[in-house]
């Protein structure tokens, strides 16, 4: 597996919501999860709220079927039992999911550990209790979190110039403005409905937002190095 700063150039979060508006049997969360990967997603974060934990790791063992198959990493969103279950490659929890030490204590030797920031402080915190990433945002005002707080692009520099791990900008991202992102030091780009939003066109938008996050996102360190 590639180090985890280039996982995270294309973060890829599912929502089934999107599929339910095409007729049934066309496009399956494991269809779309395929699309965006081919379109050059780096990593997929499942995303369930509504799911009982049964049912989210039936549909969580069938995304890690996909996943595995392209040596792309899969993310739960929020649900320890069910990354575990599953046999995910790590968890991603925010601000109010839980004590971040003691779910880190949980997980297996090299499970990833992504945690939500919205501040620089927030990060520092997120980093000292074994944060493997950070999440920063809402960058920009999104429809797909209601209560997000939007950080905007100087809360993001803040967060990156905070921590020495990689963070991943979150929160209304589209390929329109993320040219924007430039220079902030992020590692990777987080979307949700500018990739799964139209289930037909989803491998087209996934490589959209590739070249958009390759524009951006700094280079890991090490070619960085090889650089100079």
């Amino acid at each position: 597996m590639k180090n985890l700063h280039d996982l995270l150039r294309l973060y890829a979060v599912t929502d089934r919501s999107w599929i339910s508006r095409i007729p049934a049997g066309h496009h399956s969360l494991e269809q779309q999860v395929e699309e965006a990967i081919l379109g050059g997603a780096t990593i997929i974060q499942l995303r369930e709220k509504e799911l009982d934990d049964s049912a989210f790791t039936e549909l969580a063992t069938r995304i890690a079927g996909v996943t595995r198959r392209y040596g792309v990493p899969l993310i739960i969103n929020d649900n320890l039992a069910v990354a575990l279950a599953c046999g995910a490659d790590g968890l991603h929890i925010g601000q109010h999911d839980g004590n971040p030490r003691r779910i880190r204590s949980q997980l297996p030797a090299g499970m990833i550990l992504g945690i939500s920031a919205g501040t620089a402080e927030e990060a520092r915190v997120a980093r000292d209790a074994g944060a493997d990433y950070i999440g920063a945002g809402a960058v920009f005002p999104t429809g797909s979190k209601d209560d997000a707080t939007h950080i905007g692009l100087e809360g993001l520099r803040e967060v990156c110039e905070a921590v020495e791990l990689p963070v991943v900008a979150i929160g209304g991202i589209t390929r329109d403005n993320a040219g924007q992102l430039a220079e902030t030091g992020i590692a990777g780009i987080a979307v949700i409905s500018a990739i799964f939003s139209d289930p037909e066109h989803t491998r087209e938008a996934a490589n959209g937002m590739r070249e958009a996050a390759d524009a951006v996102c700094v280079m890991p360190i090490a070619e960085l190095e090889g650089a100079e």
